[in-house]
């Protein structure tokens, strides 16, 4: 009976792997292995048997079975006895042989089946495969590749029977007519070959240790000689390859002198194949086979083959490897090893036969070539050793190779040298140059490549270079001679450049290395190395590029460290001093980024460790050669300015140190002779080392500068300078420059002692002669050498004696500069440059005249102030660096001007001074044009800012034109412009400081009120209305409180001027001081506000912006405290909806709490003074259904009461009248819910609503931009009155949970008064009595919707402890209590959800009233008039929340009618109801005890169900399923399946079903076996379910059942039962639902439409090989 059973299952598996989805047959396949492991032997002949019975089953199918099959062999092959193994073997030789077609799939399984076997059965195997291998009949295709794989499988087993086998199969060769036979026959041999190799590798663990390769050899050659002579000629490209992958490893296999015989034809058969082949792997990899048996039999044949080898495998070589294409790659590892073979073999003829190669015009040839001669050095190093030096020679050409493939290949190959020492013989030195050469190569300009780009940039072969020198340099310990001190030579020529990174690494570890050798003081000898560069050059030029130390891979560090480790080199008295320096600076470039450096003081830095160096030598004749060879290096710097530059800085540097005058003289002539004075830096290099020079040559410096002057380059005749005589105008200006700038660094860098006597005798006198020019490099030289000479004069120590008598006639001339520069353009810096220039000269002494400083103020502020604005960010991209640098100089030029307007308001720090200044900056501050007005006001800032600093007031005088300068900055404070707005408060905030020191206040002083200007700031960046409104109201308060009362006047009177602004937002801040003033002058208004009221209207719809509205509110507020009846009025008769400027007017009313009062209690009585709608039908003879249209005159006081309070002064009104305004808002909401507006409204509302979603916003005239829809209207409005009267936590909780829109919907509005009550009831308690008072009479409304809305108000109240803290908790229940016979289901609904939350409310009363609640609980589950069970789910959920406080005596009476009456419910297509009922369920449980058997049965009933529904798609029932089995785990009687379920199930855990269904069962099968059948027949019936979740989960129930039943139950379980059809018969009668609904079978599921369903069933069926 068991046989059959499992072999029952087993068929029902196999009946289903016609299934087409992968998964299912996956799950099939496994569920058969899981079936072999524990009965191998039976599902092994299960199969057989299915296979055998089911002959027409499709192959596809049969393929499923055969790999199960073979899995099950290959796990068990230990365990099977030699019958079944027969058996297998038999089936699977069918199966392999019974078509005679190939169909691979199907046979390779079976092929598959009988090598597992065959690992331990081999002569089993061989014995059944044999009689399909009969000599003189040509063998099945999978014959020879079972045969194939065996070998491979099982050397040992399988090698003996190989004679026999390659006995019967030689004639078979001749009988192959079709490719794949022939292929199949070449698959063999090349396996039968690799088999014997490994047998004969292993003899020493072999079965027969005398087998000889002799056994095999004359068999293998007789096959050969049919597979070269006549397959490898075939047509058929597949075929070919077969036999050449064949071929090699029977070469091996040959007997020598017959190899030795073929070799002649052998070699060119299968190098003519790489012609006919595009995949050359195979070809190569035999090739390579055949070569190396070859070698070992010592072939004299090969001699003659060696050319066309070579010829044919150098292509292969050459042609570039693919890595997207792997077998190409592999392809060049074995041809690279047929060169090896032949490099050991053949090592002069192979070098001849390569070296020449590397001539080729092709770059693929030389690239091949190298390739090949890197694998030659790298592996055939003996042969190779004498070949060195002609190697080495013939190296020549590719090193001077242009394409980077070559370049590449070459680098690869010194790399491959420099191992096997071939750099240390002559020639090397080359070698090593060519690799430093690669490393200084420039980066390439990036570009975008193509995906399949086969280009190798300069970049590439620069990175390999780099990574190749450091590596030899740190690696190759044999290359520490050949690179040091050699590579040093590479480090002065400027063509390296690019390279110094590495080489400094480089030299810098192998100069460790030699330090470590204890060759510190010989570290470079130059006595053995000619050729190196001394160590004034090294030192110059490690210095000059360290300037600038991020270049090329951050060269700095790199140079600096290398020049310390040089230390001794370059002089010996340098040790102490370096040791110390260089690690200081090296920190300094490591912390600092090419962005954070500031070049100038790293300049400075390094200019300080040069005059050390110099200061620690002093060695005069060293100083001199030093400095001769930094001369003589300069023009190795042309085409890099800045290192030049700083070149010229370091000569000047030295120079200074020199004590030779003469030298000084003749470096410096030598310096004006050789200098590029096109070239700007250059000028600027020169310069700089004449000032340098200077501070110790004064006298030397100015002379050679006198005779430049002299010479020929300005006449032209011959003299001393006759260098220049061939030179053209334009570069006599560029030399006049540099001599210009020369005098200007020499006069501010030269002692102040020394230099302020010579500056009008020596150095204007020459200077002045050239004033008269246009050329823009000598007239900003002549600028910036005036500036110099002014600073130096400033700065001298005798400043205040020195009268510069040339003072105003420089200004002028700075002025005329000026002047000339284009109005239109910013291009050059001339006017930044005279102006600096001018701040310098304006200090000193004399005075200019006031007519002079007049053209120099208006001359300056036009040639700024005036320019045009700069370009939109969007050109400015366009344009890049150019609009970069004109933004920079620009600002430069601004910064300029301010320090020009501080020198000359210095001179007058006076009232006096201060107006005259502003009447000239007057008319640009009130300029229409923006950039002008934010310009003039930026420097008026400044010039405040700096009066006020300097002021120091001795006597208290009147700062008489403090008002008009107020005036002219206040109104800016609102400016169009962020900035202007910032800087006039800046302006505001110095005038009153300066008002109070004339006041007497010290200039420390701080005024309160006038420091809160700097904090309004901040606001004005980018204001909204609220913020400048304040900050305007602000400033003028402070203004207001801080200004004299004879200047209030006047300065009013300008405020009023102030209005015509053409900057609007300037005319705005006006306003302010105008409703400071209306604050005063109130009374006086009376008869006129009416009209005021109808102007502010107008002006609003004039000028709607959000500052003015602000300001106009304000003026509302102020007459309405006076004269509030007729603002109302005036305001009341406005048409609906509001316009924002009439919403802005009543917000205005809210200022003031006693005023706000009356408005609110006026409104809420027109609020209820009418009916909240009218029903009309719109077509009364249709009979549609009647529309609801909300009255105007509620609808109006509404909106008034949202726009009170909406503004937050209203709150203290609102929280006085916080109960009535509660109840008629909520009262007026829950009757406008899918009310519609009055027809005249409709089409108003419309267009605002379009207007506003057309994104075109309210215009100036529109409407504001909320809803005019009822109850829209009706919610903001409640919304507001919570927030106003206090309730914010309550509006927040409301809103955050979604409750306004859900009040909103006419369908959950009784959801979102819920939640509005819950958050009353959590946040504002005490308020309510009176409004629970107020609500009560409503429960009795005419109105449906008053109604539920009260019931939904008062039911959610009854869920919080607050009702019976204010004892209201009777009152409200038999209010609730009431309800239950109201008309309405969706009241009586609520009605109960209010009982039922009396448990979590009040707990503690619901003992008291048990019976009267729970009788209500169960008329609600009996309610006829519920055809949704909404009334129904509601007792139920109520009834589970009341359970834990009732009296156990008044549930124990109904606990069975409950549970039977919920049962249906579990199944239910509502997950509500699903949830609810299962809850309740749970919640049943505790009160089990007293009629335990009774409930325990209904616990039994319901298990099923509630562990399938672990899988309900809702989250919500799954959570119930949880907190039931929680509950019942107690009731069940068994310890361990009560902790499962209290553990697992936890509502915050996630949990693995599957594993836990499997513990369950474990748990069940233990304690209650006896209950198998019931429970597989339960799941039975949810095999139809709807749900895929749970379909798939009833069947993995019962396998995991099945798995955990002991043996002596399985015959509870009829497997026919279970895996067929139920008959009608064995239906079990006591489950009702299975009764009602016949459930299906495991084999119906399989055909589930639903691919996991399947697999569930699948796994299932593998396990029920338990109950068999």
């Amino acid at each position: 009976m068991t046989e059959s059973r499992i072999k029952r299952l087993a068929t029902t598996l196999m009946d289903a792997t016609t299934d087409k989805d992968p998964l299912v047959q996956e799950q099939i396949y496994n569920a058969l292995c899981h079936l072999g492991e524990s009965e191998p032997e039976e599902i092994l002949n299960s199969c057989d048997e299915y296979l055998r019975q089911h002959d027409k089953l499709a192959y596809p199918h049969r393929v499923i079975i055969l790999k199960a099959m073979e899995t099950v062999v290959k796990n068990n092959i230990a365990l099977l006895d030699k019958s079944t193994a027969k058996v297998v073997i038999f089936l699977a030789s069918n199966e392999m042989t019974k078509s005679k077609e190939v169909i691979r799939d199907w046979q390779q399984a079976a092929s598959n089946v009988l090598v597992a076997v065959g690992q331990r059965f081999i002569n089993k195997v061989m014995e059944e495969v044999l009689t399909k291998f009969q000599p003189g009949i040509l063998p099945h295709y999978f014959v020879m590749q079972t045969f194939a794989n065996l070998s491979v499988s099982n050397v040992f087993g399988m090698v003996p029977f190989l004679n026999s086998i390659l006995g019967t199969m030689l004639p078979m060769l001749g009988m192959a007519k079709q490719d794949h036979m022939k292929s199949v026959f070449c698959y063999a041999l090349q396996h039968f070959s690799e088999s014997i190799q490994e047998y004969l590798a292993n003899l020493d663990k072999a079965p027969d240790p005398t087998v000889r390769k002799d056994t095999f050899s004359n068999e293998i050659f007789s096959a050969y000689e049919v597979l070269f002579n006549s397959w490898l000629q075939h047509r058929e490209a597949k075929l070919r390859l077969a036999v050449v992958e064949a071929m090699g490893p029977m070469s091996y296999l040959l007997p020598s002198e017959k190899l030795e015989e073929q070799l002649p034809k052998l070699i060119p058969g299968i190098l003519a194949l790489y012609k006919k082949h595009t995949e050359a792997f195979y070809i190569s990899k035999s090739l390579c086979q055949i070569l190396e048996a070859s070698v070992n039999i010592g072939s004299r044949s090969l001699d003659v083959q060696l050319d066309s080898l070579l010829g044919t495998l150098h292509p292969q070589i050459c042609a570039p490897a693919d890595p997207a294409v792997p077998l190409t790659v592999k392809n060049h590892t074995e041809v690279l090893r047929c060169f090896t073979v032949l490099a050991c073999s053949f090592p002069d003829r192979v070098l001849a036969f390569l070296l020449p190669k590397l001539e080729s015009s092709n770059e693929r040839t030389r690239v091949g070539t190298l390739l090949i001669m890197r694998q030659i050095i790298n592996s055939a190093p003996s042969q190779m050793e004498i070949k060195k030096p002609f190697i080495l020679s013939s190296m020549k050409l590719p090193l001077q190779d242009s394409n980077n493939k070559v370049k590449r290949a070459v680098v690869q190959v010194i790399s491959a040298m420099a191992h096997h020492g071939y750099l240390e013989q002559p020639g090397g030195e080359a070698m090593m140059e060519f690799l430093v050469r690669q490393c200084a190569l420039p980066s390439d300009a990036p570009k975008k490549q193509p995906p399949d780009a086969d280009d190798l940039t300069s970049d590439s072969v620069q990175s390999i270079s780099v990574n190749t020198l450091f590596l030899l340099s740190t690696t190759v310990d044999r290359m520490n001679n050949v690179l040091w001190p050699y590579l040093l030579e590479f480090v002065t020529p400027v063509q390296f450049t690019n390279a110094l990174t590495p080489l400094c690494k480089s030299l810098m570890s192998l100069a460790v290395k030699k330090q470590e050798e204890g060759e510190n003081a010989s570290l470079i000898r130059y006595d053995l190395n000619a050729n190196l560069p001394s160590p004034y050059a090294l030192t110059t030029r490690l210095l000059v590029v360290s300037s600038q130390p991020y270049v090329g891979d951050c060269r700095g560090a790199a140079a600096l460290r290398l020049l310390n480790v040089l230390h001794y080199s370059v002089h010996p008295a340098l040790e102490q001093l370096w040791s110390k320096r260089v690690p200081l600076l090296v920190e300094h470039i490591e912390e600092n980024t090419e962005k954070s450096l500031s070049q100038k003081e790293w300049e400075e830095k390094l200019l300080l460790f040069l005059q050390e160096t110099l200061a620690a030598v002093a060695d005069n004749t060293w100083i001199c050669h030093f400095v001769t060879e930094m001369c003589r290096q300069l023009n190795s710097y042309n085409g890099f300015p800045l290192e030049k530059n700083f070149l010229y800085k370091c000569i000047g540097t030295t120079l200074g140190a020199c004590a030779s005058k003469d030298l000084v003289q003749k470096q410096l002539q030598e310096l004006l002779e050789t200098a590029r004075y096109h070239e700007e830096a250059e000028r600027e290099g020169l310069a700089s080392c004449f000032g340098i020079c200077a501070i110790n040559h004064l006298e030397e410096t100015l002379a050679k500068l006198e005779d430049f002057v002299r010479s020929d380059v300005f006449k032209k005749s011959v003299g001393l300078f006759s260098i220049f005589k061939d030179r053209s105008d334009n570069e006599v200006e560029k030399i006049k420059s540099t001599l210009i700038l020369c005098y200007g660094y020499v006069a501010v860098s030269a002692p102040k002692e020394l230099v302020l006597s010579r500056i009008e005798a020596d150095i204007l006198k020459n200077i002045f002669q050239y004033f008269n020019t246009k050329d823009l490099t000598l007239k900003l030289c002549l600028i910036r050498s005036i500036c110099m000479i002014s600073q130096a004069i400033y700065n001298g120590a005798k400043c205040g004696d020195f009268v510069f008598s040339r003072k105003a006639e420089l200004v002028a001339q700075m002025v005329e500069f000026i002047k000339a520069e284009p109005p239109e353009a910013m291009r050059t810096p001339v006017r930044q440059r005279a102006m600096i220039t001018c701040t310098y000269l304006v200090v000193l002494e004399p005075h200019l005249s006031d007519p002079d400083r007049t053209e120099l103020i208006d001359t300056c502020l036009a040639g700024v102030l005036a320019l045009p604005p700069p370009e939109p960010a969007k050109e400015r991209e366009e344009n890049g660096g150019d609009a970069s640098h004109k933004e920079v100089l620009y600002g430069d030029t601004l910064s300029a001007l301010k320090d020009l307007l501080k020198s000359l308001l210095q001179r007058n720090l006076t009232p006096h001074g201060l107006q005259d200044m502003f009447a000239h900056l007057g008319p640009w501050i009130k300029s229409n044009k923006e950039h002008e007005r934010q310009r003039a006001v930026e420097v008026s800032a400044a010039l405040l800012e700096f009066y006020l600093s300097k002021l120091n007031v001795s006597t208290v005088i009147p700062f008489y034109n403090l008002g008009v300068l107020i005036a002219l900055f206040s109104p800016r404070c609102s400016d169009s412009l962020a900035s202007v707005r910032q800087d006039a408060v800046d302006c505001v905030y110095c005038l009153l400081y300066i008002q109070l020191c004339y006041e007497g206040f010290a200039r420390d002083h701080r005024d309160e009120m006038v420091e809160g200007l700097k904090a309004l700031k901040k606001g004005l960046e980018e204001p909204d209305f609220t913020v400048l409104f304040r900050t305007c109201n602000n400033i003028a308060m402070v203004i207001g409180k801080r200004v004299p009362p004879d200047q209030l006047m006047s300065l009013l009177l300008a405020m009023f001027e102030g209005l015509a602004d053409p900057d609007k937002n300037c005319s705005r801040a006006a306003t302010v001081m105008i409703n400071s003033l209306l604050k005063e002058r109130g009374a006086v208004l009376q008869e006129k506000v009416p009209d005021i009221m109808s102007i502010i209207h107008s002006k609003l719809e004039e000028v709607d912006e959000e500052h003015i509205r602000k300001a106009a509110q304000q003026t509302v507020y102020i007459l309405a405290s006076q004269h509030k009846s007729v603002v109302v009025s005036s305001l009341l008769g406005s048409p609906l909806p509001f316009d924002s400027h009439t919403c802005a007017m009543w917000r205005s009313l809210a200022t003031e709490p006693t005023l706000a009062s009356r408005i609110l209690e006026q409104l809420l009585e027109k609020v209820n003074s009418d009916v909240p709608y009218k029903e009309s039908k719109s077509f009364p003879l249709l009979g549609s259904a009647a529309e609801r249209v909300a009255t105007p005159l509620p609808l109006a006081a509404t909106c008034a009461l949202y726009e009170i309070m909406s503004a937050p002064e209203s709150g203290p009104a609102v929280l006085g009248l916080y109960p009535p305004l509660f109840v008629t808002l909520l009262l007026r909401l829950s009757c406008t819910v899918g009310v519609q507006l009055p027809k005249n409204l409709q089409s108003r509302e419309r267009r605002r609503s379009s207007s506003s979603s057309g994104g075109g916003g309210s215009g100036n005239h529109g409407p504001a931009s909320r809803s005019l829809q009822p109850c829209s209207c009706a919610v903001e409005t409640l919304k507001v009155m919570l927030v106003r009267g206090g309730s914010e936590e309550v509006a927040r909780a409301v809103g955050s949970a979604g409750g306004w829109e859900l009040m909103a919907s006419a369908e959950r509005h009784h959801d979102g008064i819920a939640v509005l009550a819950g958050a009353m009831a959590r946040h504002a308690g005490p308020r309510l009595p009176l409004i629970v008072k107020n609500l009560i009479p409503t429960l009795n409304s005419v109105f449906d919707s008053q109604r539920i809305t009260t019931t939904a108000f008062f039911a959610e109240l009854l869920n919080s402890n607050v009702v019976n803290d204010l004892i209201l908790l009777e009152t409200m229940m038999d209010n609730m209590t009431g309800r239950q016979k109201d008309a309405c289901t969706l009241v009586r609904m609520l009605a109960l959800r209010g009982l039922g939350n009396i448990a979590s409310g009040s707990p503690e009363k619901v003992r008291k009233h048990g019976a009267k609640l729970l009788a209500s609980m169960v008329n609600g589950m009996d309610d006829k008039d519920d055809p949704h069970n909404l009334v129904a789910l509601e007792a139920m959920s109520s009834l589970s929340k009341l359970l834990d406080h009732l009296e156990e005596r008044d549930i124990q009476s109904m606990l069975l009618h409950i549970a039977i009456r919920i049962r249906p419910f579990f199944d239910s297509e509502q997950p509500d109801l699903r949830r609810s009922s299962i809850v309740l369920f749970g919640n049943l449980t505790k009160f089990s005890q007293g009629n335990c058997e009774v409930f325990f049965e209904q616990i039994l009933n319901g298990l099923v169900t509630l562990l399938l529904h672990l899988q309900d798609p809702k989250p919500e029932v799954v959570k119930a399923c949880k907190f039931a089995l929680r509950m019942c785990g107690p009731n069940m009687g068994c310890d361990g399946l009560c902790d499962m379920f209290l553990n697992h199930l936890r509502e915050d855990r996630s949990l693995h079903y599957g594993e836990f269904m499997n513990n369950v069962c474990k748990h069940l099968m233990q304690s209650y076996p006896e209950m198998l059948n019931r429970l597989i027949l339960t799941n039975l019936f949810y095999f139809k379910s709807n749900w895929v979740d749970i379909r798939a989960a009833a069947p993995m129930f019962i396998g995991f059942l099945v798995l955990h039943v002991d043996e002596d139950q399985c015959q509870q379980v009829d497997l026919d039962q279970l895996i067929s059809a139920l008959p009608e018969e064995k239906r079990p009668v006591c489950l009702k639902q299975v009764k009602d609904n016949p459930p299906a079978s495991l084999n119906l599921l399989l055909k589930d439409p639903v691919p996991s369903v399947r697999v569930k069933v699948a796994e299932t069926l593998g396990r029920l090989v338990r109950i068999l």
